[in-house]
């Protein structure tokens, strides 16, 4: 089990995007703008933050 984490953090709104794409932010538990979640640095975690790599911000925790 992997002990990395990143912080994902919405930094634009998702109105008006893809239905897909606001379904990859709900997935990683985002519901408002400026909200911050830390996530296990997983492959599906970073593969839902590159779909929607424009409407997040992305660090290390």
């Amino acid at each position: 089990m992997s002990d990395k984490k990143i912080k994902v953090t919405l930094v634009k709104s998702p109105i008006g995007t893809n239905q897909k794409h606001r379904a990859c932010v709900r997935g990683l538990g985002l519901k408002r703008l400026n909200q911050s979640v830390v996530l296990e640095d997983t492959s599906a975690v970073r593969g839902m933050v590159f779909h929607v790599n424009f409407l997040v911000k992305c660090e290390a925790a």
